[in-house]
């Protein structure tokens, strides 16, 4: 397997080597990929909570009326048009 990494991620990889923690590269990416594995369901857990967070920032608009009444899809359209400009 081959794998291309940007310049500043091969160097990092190549410090971790230096460092003397590691062997060689492979064994970094390996080791990163377990971290990965490992703290998959903790990523998760914080993009969730972010959401909730984001949500209730939303619902507390709502409530205290600054909500905005969309009665169209072209009107929905040109709000996600406002957003990307």
């Amino acid at each position: 397997m081959h794998v291309s990494l940007t310049a500043e991620l091969e160097s990092r990889v190549k410090a971790k080597v230096a460092s003397g923690l590691y062997n060689n590269s492979s064994e970094v990416i390996r080791e990163a990929l377990r971290f990965m594995d490992t703290h998959e369901d903790w990523i998760h857990e914080i993009k969730v909570a972010r959401l909730r967070e984001q949500l209730k920032v939303a619902t507390d608009q709502l409530d205290s009326g600054k909500g905005l009444l969309v009665e169209s899809k072209s009107a929905l359209d040109s709000i996600f048009e406002d957003i990307k400009r």
